[in-house]
């Protein structure tokens, strides 16, 4: 039985360490940053419509009678309005015109609990029409409109009538094509909203008949490959020129299962590739001599076309040449022939590695381990009957077991102890990796009495590094992946770490030394994992100091993850429950074996640097024991030589065995057009591939030089955008402010969002595990939740449109309310607001929330009876309470984003007065607030206008 929690009922952080005191702005006269105007309200579904109409005279007046102790209307304004009370800023999109500003006031009588939300147009489709990057459109419609007498004067001027409306930048003769129009925006008085970091990226825009078929889906989708440029400078001096990063972001993934995200597979082994630079046969390459041969899109070798191209070899018939995969679709998968193997496809192997001190004994660890492999065994892949198991369990000596198959006579289960740490054995090797299939039975009943075999277990010592040598010699003839579930730090043997954290250190420049591996045996024996095929997983547990910096070596350079759970206790049903959930996802993904992953480009692109969770083998080929679906992968390119195309192409193409062992290569082709001008680069530049080159970036500073340094450099590479853009693209000649490209404008907000974010903000309150732990999550996550955890999603409940929270009837998904940008502003004390950044989850409850609320959302009479910590929302009777959890759920839902992740996040309920080192915890996300020693966003821009100026 696990024992109780230790502390604090959020169980995540301890108290102290997130007690930095946000320090936000007290005027209330000064008008909330970028509190635009907001679109009438998009019509209500009618599921709920008549429930939130009667809530909101009810939550309304109540809410007026909190703020005022009067009535809801007094002389014919809204109490807020009357009053004085400062207006919540709704985030306005596109320029709407302003609203009336008694319809924004609290409780307005438009939404159930307050003001009304924005409609965003367009918002993660390429249908929808797009301020930005359609062609001819006014630039007075981009961003959002000021209220008062500028948004008349704004309104005024977008109709020619007064003042000098901005133009779209005029384009040279010579630009190749049709290009993205380059809309510069002032970022001080048209600033940024967080609905536009859900858009898709500027539109890739190809000369016409660049693909050998029409299809839609001949170039790369970007939830596949991303380029932080979608137009491409020619020269090396043009890219240096514009400062800008050329890079992608590569996450060949985008499920854990292949029924979640479906991919043409090329069956026939007919695979056609260049003779000269390897490249596989596209959508862009050209054919000549009546079909016969192919012209390569990358090197321009002339390559026969394969006798087998247009023959079904199944059906004994000739096919349309047209309708093959490879030719209509930029991500295909080919099933490889022999020639693509250097040995049979490899089995699935999974080695456990459990730790049985009494740290993980004692807090549950072991046994909800144990548990949900034993509830998982039907999902772990297994479809050719092959995948093998194997468990070793560690304290101060090693404990292997061997697992009899069913049809044995003697089923039980045989543990063997090895004590020299030095030179560990394998005492019956053979033995100790099992069939699934076949020992299935004697497997489960091992899981079962896996926990009482050690459950008084009282040794502390912990033997892991000894461990993984044993299990390294145990699967590396076949290779796989060793699972590590650890609760303490690895004290005896190989790999022994000591406790090194010193409060001193944290904050100062020293702190850089404690983010560094403390024993050298973790990255060369990482390698040699490599080598052999064998990849690590870290699952990490610990309520004390645990190295995360040393052990995050082991799955960084073998294709691996960590997975860290601070504080964490099985007694606590919501960790049990997050834990179990992930462990159980993590256990069912079907992985790829045997990987390797090389990005091939047009003549002239050379692939530079890579960043990510594998093992450089040689200069352009990344080595993956085991490639996961849930981490993305950032590669620099470099143009060596001038581009003398009117588009160039990378391909990316990952060689691998399925789980199901099956080898195949998985090809993804972008094709992007070529530009000699500067403003065309600007105008398809992609705000959050950079971001996410920024974010690599960083944490290779991290790790190698200082956090001073990465905190440094987002500031740095921003302020050389800024300046560049001023200097040569006539950003300072279009009046005051701070210019920049309009495709650009979150890219203040994500870079601000960097630099605060726990991996490197600048502390002494921030542990080092959970520092390193953070750096792991912003070097690997893909794209999308990356974006999150950098600038969190924030939304308000308490007034949330009528539809929101209830499926959408054509789509049947979950609505979610508008994002709202990152700031206390934003709050009314009255409010429910949720927060989320993909990881952890904070439900915020206004210190005047009105009872009624409280009773509908938490089931409890007074706000002080509502639990705050780690918790989850009770099952009420009512449509709100339901509508409430429906977004909870929605916004942790990662399937719905074009992502595999395992995540689960935790939900932390905040009282605004209560509990106060969680509401502080809550505040770190408010990215635009200023807090501890990082800055509020207006300093930021403030700080930005007086670099580039200067």
């Amino acid at each position: 039985m696990a024992a109780p929690p230790p502390n604090d009922g959020y169980g995540q952080y301890p108290p102290q360490q997130y007690g930095e005191q946000p320090q936000y702005p007290v005027d209330p006269t000064q008008q909330a940053y970028g509190s635009p105007a907001s679109p009438p309200p998009a019509a209500a579904s009618q599921h709920g419509a008549e429930h939130g109409k009667k809530k909101k005279r009810a939550y309304a007046a109540q809410a007026f009678e909190v703020a005022t102790g009067g009535n809801a209307v007094v002389g014919g304004q809204s109490a807020a309005a009357q009053y004085g009370i400062p207006q919540p800023a709704a985030p306005g999109f596109g320029g709407y015109p302003a609203q009336d500003a008694q319809q924004v006031a609290y409780g307005a009588p438009t939404t159930p609990y307050g003001a009304p939300q924005p409609a965003v147009p367009g918002v993660g489709g390429y249908q929808a029409p797009d301020p930005y990057y359609s062609q001819g459109v006014p630039p007075a419609a981009v961003g959002p409109a000021p209220g008062g007498v500028a948004g008349i004067t704004a309104g005024i001027q977008s109709m020619g009538f007064g003042g000098q409306p901005q133009q779209p930048q005029q384009l040279p003769a010579q630009t190749r094509g049709h290009v993205n129009q380059l809309y510069p925006t002032d970022l001080l008085n048209q600033p940024f909203n967080v609905a536009e970091l859900e858009l898709p990226p500027p539109p890739i825009i190809l000369p016409p008949n660049s693909s050998v078929t029409p299809s839609p889906d001949a170039n790369c989708a970007p939830k596949y490959v991303r380029s932080t440029l979608n137009a491409v400078p020619t020269t090396h001096s043009l890219l240096k020129k514009s400062k800008l990063p050329f890079a992608l972001v590569i996450q060949p993934y985008a499920a854990l299962h292949d029924l979640d995200d479906p991919v043409p597979v090329v069956q026939d082994q007919v695979i056609s590739r260049c003779r000269r630079c390897r490249s596989y046969i596209n959508p862009f390459v050209t054919f000549l001599d009546h079909g016969h041969r192919w012209r390569c899109n990358m090197c321009n070798l002339t390559n026969d076309v394969p006798q087998a191209f247009d023959w079904d070899a199944a059906a004994q018939k000739s096919v349309d040449r047209w309708q093959r995969p490879e030719l209509n679709h930029a991500v295909v998968e080919f099933v490889a022939p022999q020639e693509y193997m250097v040995r049979p496809p490899q089995p699935l192997v999974y080695l456990f590695l459990f730790d049985v001190s009494y740290a993980a004994v004692s807090t549950g660890l072991l046994a909800t381990s144990a548990r949900t492999i034993l509830d998982s065994l039907d999902r772990i892949p297994n479809a050719d009957r092959r995948t093998r198991l194997g468990f070793i369990a560690v304290d101060s000596s090693l404990h292997y077991f061997s697992v009899p198959r069913d049809t044995e006579e003697n089923g039980e289960t045989s543990m063997l102890v090895v004590s020299d740490l030095d030179e560990p054995f394998l005492p019956v090797p053979g033995e100790l990796l099992v069939p699934l299939t076949e020992c299935r039975q004697n497997i489960e009943s091992f899981l079962n009495k896996l926990p009482e075999m050690f459950a008084n277990n009282q040794s502390n010592g912990n033997c892991m590094g000894s461990a993984l040598r044993a299990g390294h010699k145990l699967i590396a003839p076949l290779g796989g992946k060793i699972v590590v579930l650890s609760s303490s730090l690895p004290n005896m043997g190989y790999g022994k770490l000591e406790m090194r954290e010193d409060k001193k250190l944290l904050g100062t420049s020293k702190e850089s030394g404690l983010l560094q591996t403390a024993n050298s045996f973790y990255k060369s024996f990482a390698v040699e994992c490599s080598k052999n095929q064998v990849s690590i997983d870290m699952f990490l547990f610990s309520s004390q100091y645990q190295d995360v910096a040393s052990l995050s070596n082991l799955p960084r350079y073998t294709g691996g993850q960590t997975w860290f759970y601070p504080g964490w206790n099985a007694a606590r049903a919501e960790d049990a429950v997050k834990f179990a959930s992930e462990f159980s996802d993590y256990l069912s993904s079907e992985i790829g074996l045997e990987a390797v992953l090389r990005v091939r480009a047009t003549t002239g692109l050379r692939m530079s640097t890579f960043y990510g969770n594998f093992f450089n083998r040689s200069s352009d080929l990344c080595a993956f024991p085991a490639f996961p679906r849930d981490q993305c992968y950032v590669v620099e390119v470099a143009i060596d030589e001038n581009l003398t195309k009117n588009f160039v192409c990378l391909q990316t193409a990952v060689l691998h065995t399925t789980c199901n062992g099956e080898r195949r290569i998985r090809v993804m082709t972008l094709a992007l057009p070529t530009t000699t001008n500067l403003a065309d680069v600007y105008a398809s530049a992609d705000q959050c591939a950079i971001a996410t080159y920024f974010s690599h970036k960083a944490v290779e500073k991290a790790l190698g030089n200082s956090l001073d340094a990465a905190r440094d450099l987002p500031q740095q590479k921003l302020t050389e955008l800024l300046q560049t853009f001023r200097k040569e693209l006539g950003g300072g000649s279009m009046g005051g402010g701070l210019q920049f490209p309009s495709n650009l404008r979150g890219l203040p907000a994500l870079c601000l969002g960097l630099t605060k974010h726990v991996g490197l903000r600048k502390s002494a309150l921030i542990p080092s595990d959970i520092r390193s732990a953070a750096l792991c999550q912003l070097s690997t996550l893909p794209l999308p939740l990356l974006m999150q955890y950098i600038y969190p999603r924030l939304y308000s409940l308490h007034d949330m449109p009528d539809n929101a929270g209830i499926p959408d009837p054509e789509t049947s998904q979950i609505v979610l309310p508008p994002p709202m940008n990152l700031s206390s502003e934003r709050f009314v004390p009255f409010g429910l607001y949720l927060i989320d950044d993909g990881q952890t989850q904070f439900l915020w409850v206004g210190r005047d929330a009105v009872p009624q609320l409280i009773l509908d959302v938490f089931g409890v009479q007074e706000r002080t009876q509502v639990a705050v910590g780690k918790g989850t929302l009770p099952e009420l009777d009512n449509d709100f309470n339901e509508r409430v959890r429906n977004v909870i759920a929605k916004s942790r839902d990662h399937k719905s984003k074009d992502v595999g992740s395992i995540t689960l996040p935790h939900l932390y309920i905040v009282r605004e007065d209560g509990e106060p080192s969680l509401k502080l915890w809550a505040q770190t996300l408010l990215v635009e607030d200023r807090a501890d020693q990082g800055m509020s966003f207006q300093q930021w821009m403030g700080m930005l206008r007086e670099k580039v100026s200067n």
